[in-house]
């Protein structure tokens, strides 16, 4: 077998003693982890600092007396910053509900919107073709279409107005910050822990203080959106601007080029296929929050899938799922086919340019005609009542349900039983069941060891929160099963990722399922997760996967096609074997992609933390729903809370600074 490695002077002797490191860092870990068996072995069940399900401690009392405080200031109006809060509040809602009176609710005394469906399809047609290029109308104006089909047209318009407020303000602040990222590691440094908080504090933590501050409705929703969406696009943006090739760089700094210019013409253009992941992931994170933001009333089909799930209507909520797994396909080929049409209208020649001028004022007319129409007849406002797809598509559904909880649950709850007891419950006993010193020492030399000095001061310190949160075991039960699902995302994203970079039909054809799995909402594939598994961990790890998969996958597979050609034309005129391109060439060079879909991996399973513990995973995710739950448990809801953006963080920086001392001391060829 022909090897594709070039070897220099002195890089022998660099690689072995390389690998001696690395299989040293190996065999320490693996005598920590027998030394803690051992200990483990001896003292499991003393210490564990577990305490009762009901049981509230002074640092919970703590947490729920600044909540009262929150509280009590909202309503008084004279704080300052809560001032600008309604003022924000205000200027949402006035935006929100003006872009409602248009297209979904009608003013009195008029009985219509504004606009009606026929305008709206219009208008929707016009500006894909002018952002996005004609081929594209083929999947948006059909996907506006089966809105009104399954029967949820106005909660789909509702949908796509707040998913397109907290877009656009995401990506006004998100790409900046992203930029000042990547070009300034102070400015990294401050936004980095930000961005963790914002990505791992469980959105059901800061709903009931965003409502108190925003009032229940859209505004609130929004900001809750807003939150949670906008590091994506943050981190994706900084990842690909310093991904840009250091030799042009240099190229263009030889030339006189001034930075504002530098980043124009060289840096935003070459990084714009990983900057559009960047906005399709912040789309797909917003529409994710669909159901989230209902439970403070937020309009959109988010209200439909709970209302069903509330009444045991699995087919009712499946079938709002599917609208907004439609909404995000259509919006991702959108985005991503616009970034493709301005490239070409770039290269276009003026005869191109002016048929295109030519065919958009046309358009522009009859877009104008059918917006009159919606507004002056009543034919071409309300959606017709027919054909009516949502009804047959919600009783397929109930009869697939009905059919997996009598023929299959029975194979599944045996699978989920195996794992359990070989695997999951000897892990979560090691890590939960050790005296909290011995499981903090554990874990404080798996730090240092994986990621050195910098991982070992982040962990002592997150340990230490978690310790004065008065959440200790609780916190290790959540962290076994993260780190489980963790895994086992990054397990099936490597491989579908590896398979999407190499193939164009495989992304073609995986990617709309990955688009599914992650905008449709988690409430409604948790139903038949819990007919085949029931209501425990393991279950909740299934949802997690589900959900960090398809961001993982996707950054894998840009990292894949963004090797450079030339690196594997070398590599394949060399005789490599497609084993060895993946494992020699495009896995080590796509490093970085790699790292940064652990990094979004780890977090979208954290986000899913509070979504298990409502399927029986227990822990910080049962006491955070609880908390939003009952009043006289918001401390310990709050303190579980920051207890996860603690593990985020802690496992954050073990794996970051774990992949920068693993990519040190790989030599160069």
């Amino acid at each position: 077998m022909t090897s594709i490695a070039v070897r220099s002077p002195g890089v022998g002797t660099a690689g072995v003693l390389a690998a001696l490191r690395l299989r040293g860092r190996l065999w320490l870990l693996a005598l920590t982890v027998t030394v803690w068996v051992a200990v483990w072995a001896a003292t499991r069940g003393t210490h564990t600092l577990e305490i009762g399900g009901a049981t509230l401690t002074d640092a919970h009392q703590w947490f729920r007396a600044r909540a009262g405080w929150v509280e009590n200031a909202a309503s008084a109006g004279t704080n300052p910053l809560f001032a600008l809060a309604n003022g924000v509040a205000d200027a949402l809602n006035g935006l929100i509900e003006f872009l409602q009176r248009l297209f979904t609710v009608p003013e009195f005394p008029r009985p219509y919107p504004e606009v009606g469906w026929v305008g709206v399809v219009a208008i929707a047609a016009w500006v894909t073709y002018a952002v996005a290029g004609w081929r594209s109308l083929l999947v948006v104006v059909p996907s506006f279409l089966a809105f009104g089909f399954l029967g949820y047209w106005e909660d789909s318009l509702d949908l796509l107005i707040i998913t397109g407020v907290s877009v656009t303000i995401a990506l006004a602040v998100g790409i900046p910050l992203g930029v000042a990222m990547a070009h300034s590691k102070n400015v990294s440094a401050i936004l980095t822990p930000v961005l963790d908080v914002m990505q791992t504090m469980p959105s059901f933590v800061y709903l009931l203080p965003l409502s108190i501050i925003f009032g229940i409705g859209s505004a609130a929703a929004t900001i809750v959106t807003l939150i949670y969406a906008t590091p994506p696009v943050v981190r994706i943006t900084a990842h690909g601007i310093r991904s840009v090739s250091p030799s042009t760089l240099e190229a263009t700094r030889s030339l006189g080029q001034s930075a504002w210019q530098r980043l124009r013409n060289v840096e935003i253009p070459m990084a714009k296929p990983t900057i559009i992941v960047g906005i399709n992931q912040t789309t797909m994170a917003a529409l994710s929050m669909a159901t989230i933001a209902a439970f403070i009333d937020s309009p959109g089909l988010g209200q439909p899938v709970l209302e069903g799930l509330r009444r045991g209507q699995l087919g009712a909520s499946a079938v709002a799922g599917l609208a907004i797994v439609i909404m995000a396909i259509m919006l991702d080929r959108t985005t991503t086919a616009a970034s493709v049409r301005a490239e070409r209208a770039a290269r276009a020649g003026g005869d191109d340019r002016r048929r295109r001028r030519l065919v958009l004022g046309a358009g522009g007319v009859l877009t104008l005609g059918a917006v009159w129409v919606s507004h002056t007849q009543v034919w071409a406002n309300p959606f017709p009542s027919g054909p009516d797809l949502g009804q047959p598509i919600a009783d397929a559904v109930d009869r697939f349900a009905d059919w997996l909880r009598s023929d299959l649950s029975a194979l599944t709850t045996s699978v989920q039983e195996a794992f359990t007891n070989l695997f999951l419950n000897p892990v979560q006993d090691l890590v939960a069941n050790s005296p909290w010193y011995v499981t903090a020492a554990g874990l404080l030399a798996v730090a240092v060891i994986a990621g050195g000095r910098f991982a070992l001061a982040a962990a002592a310190i997150c340990l230490a929160g978690l310790y004065y949160l008065d959440l200790w075991n609780n916190a290790m039960v959540t962290l076994t099963s993260v780190v489980t699902a963790t895994v086992f995302t990054m397990l099936v994203g490597v491989v579908l990722g590896v398979w999407m970079g190499r193939s164009g039909s495989a992304d073609r054809a995986i990617r709309p399922l990955l688009d599914a799995a992650q905008t449709i909402p988690p409430f409604v594939y948790l139903i038949p997760i819990l007919i085949l598994f029931g209501p425990n961990r393991f279950t909740a790890i299934v949802a997690g996967v589900i959900y960090a998969v398809p961001p993982a996958t996707k950054l894998i597979a840009d990292g894949i096609r963004g090797v450079a050609p030339t690196t594997v034309e070398a590599a394949e005129s060399a005789g490599a074997s497609w084993w060895q391109m993946i494992t020699k060439v495009q896995v080590p060079m796509a490093r970085g992609a790699l790292l940064l879909a652990t990094n979004q991996g780890l977090l979208y399973v954290l986000s899913m933390v509070v979504i298990g513990g409502m399927v029986g995973a227990g822990a910080l995710g049962f006491d955070i729903v609880t908390g939003f739950r009952q009043e006289t448990m918001v401390g310990r809801g709050l303190a579980a809370g920051v207890a996860i953006v603690l593990l985020g963080i802690m496992l954050d920086r073990i794996t970051t600074y774990g992949a920068r001392r693993t990519r040190s001391s790989v030599p160069a060829h």
